[in-house]
């Protein structure tokens, strides 16, 4: 038993960087991108019948009794209720929702670290502007969206919102940290996130392909004549394995100490609080105590310690994904699909007008988009779709912004909605 959940931590752990080997190694995998394959693991792993099943009865007391712990499970294994075998799942089921919890709440302040706040304020100022339409614009389509969906079937309906304010105005991370804070189980979660992608392939091919045109036809010309400022990118095309040369691993050792201490410290302030909103307290928590360690400069210049973020959120892909079941996937839910096509969509229209009304140039615009919806690691591919290098540098803010605060936005709106 205890041979199987080491083995078992050892390949959550050790299981991305094979992964982003294999990405590094061949193009077409690099392509899908790490965290898709990190997924299509998990399902697999948790779905092919290797691992053990809790059965329906003690499935039914965790979900009754969500503080059951082992102690409780081993008396009911003594009585006969449940057998070695379901022990057996209920443990390697605490070992991943362990898991679950270090590694996203790990990234979160890792990921933060290198983000450069000073900066957003020497940003354009139509960027700034552009940046609050487009916040403006996700929150109200996921809004207007929970209404015209709130009949449709969808359980817990206000958490989906949540989740869908968080990852288009910051990425996966803020997704995946939602997950935490919301307490989505793993069913809903691997849902949204797979209709994410699939909304997500047909949003990329617009604005790649049609969408500077259009924007261009109906925004002002960009200013060419702006000079942009001087950043350090977050998403460096470093590859994560420099981060085991000795000059680049010592200091991240140091940043992952201050990761470890600021979730110590988030944890504390979950333990102030009632346990209703323990968790939300302890990840914002963590968000705000992330944010302001990168106004040190010495974390602030550890580098690679967003790709080590991004290493911890393949971890968390992977568990979560494992926890899934597949048959539950096997049919499309077309209310979910469309409510997340019109918050990708409708947004992006909205965002069109707004920038119209407030004459936002179309580069922009398009820019402030690409951010928020796809995270910063798409910015570059869109500045050179538009051949404007000179956006780039407001793209990637713009991003950070969002990866710092989609978590407290998805909070707030998931909270707002639950009252209606």
């Amino acid at each position: 038993m205890g041979i199987l959940l080491i083995t078992l931590l050892l390949f959550y752990v050790l299981m991305p960087m094979g992964i982003l080997y294999t990405c590094r190694r061949w193009s077409f995998l690099d392509k899908l991108g790490p965290v898709i394959i990190a997924y299509i693991i998990g399902i697999i792993l948790g779905n092919v019948g290797i691992l053990p099943s809790m059965g329906n009865y003690l499935h039914e007391q965790m979900v009754n009794r969500p503080d059951l712990g082992l102690p409780e499970v081993k008396e009911m294994l003594e009585t006969g209720t449940v057998t070695e075998s379901e022990v057996l799942a209920f443990r390697i089921y605490k070992l991943k929702d362990i898991l679950i919890s270090i590694s996203i709440l790990l990234a979160i302040p890792l990921m933060l670290f290198s983000t450069n706040i000073r900066q957003w304020k020497e940003m354009a100022g139509k960027a700034v502007v552009s940046l609050f339409l487009g916040l403006f614009s996700i929150i109200a389509v996921v809004t207007a969206g929970y209404f015209i969906f709130r009949g449709s079937g969808l359980h817990e309906l206000w958490k989906i919102s949540g989740l869908l304010v968080g990852v288009y105005t910051g990425g996966t991370p803020n997704l995946a940290a939602l997950k935490l804070i919301l307490d989505v189980d793993s069913d809903t979660y691997i849902l949204v996130h797979t209709y994410d992608l699939l909304v997500g392939i047909a949003y990329l091919s617009f604005v790649l392909s049609l969408g500077p045109v259009w924007f261009r036809r109906i925004l002002p010309p960009f200013p060419s004549k702006l000079i942009p400022v001087a950043v350090t990118p977050t998403d460096k095309t470093t590859s994560f394995f420099s981060v085991l040369e000795k000059n680049s691993l010592l200091p991240l050792l140091k940043a992952v100490g201050i990761s470890v201490l600021i979730v110590a410290l988030g944890v504390g302030l979950g333990e102030l609080v009632p346990k209703n909103v323990q968790m939300a307290v302890i990840v914002l928590g963590i968000t705000s105590l992330g944010i302001l360690a990168s106004f040190i400069r010495s974390i602030n210049k550890i580098e690679n310690t967003f790709e080590t973020g991004m290493y911890l959120i393949l971890i968390f892909s992977m568990v979560v994904a494992s926890m899934a079941d597949i048959r539950n996937l096997t049919s499309i839910s077309f209310a979910l699909l469309g409510y997340i096509a019109l918050a990708v969509f409708g947004s992006l229209l909205i965002h069109l007008l707004l920038s119209r009304l407030f004459k936002i140039d179309a580069d922009t615009a398009l820019i402030t988009s690409v951010a928020l919806v796809c995270s910063p690691p798409f910015v570059p591919l869109a500045a050179a779709s538009m051949k404007n290098r000179q956006i780039l540098i407001s793209g990637i803010s713009i991003g950070i912004i969002g990866y710092a605060v989609g978590n407290y936005l998805g909070f707030l709106l998931a909270n707002v909605l639950q009252q209606f």
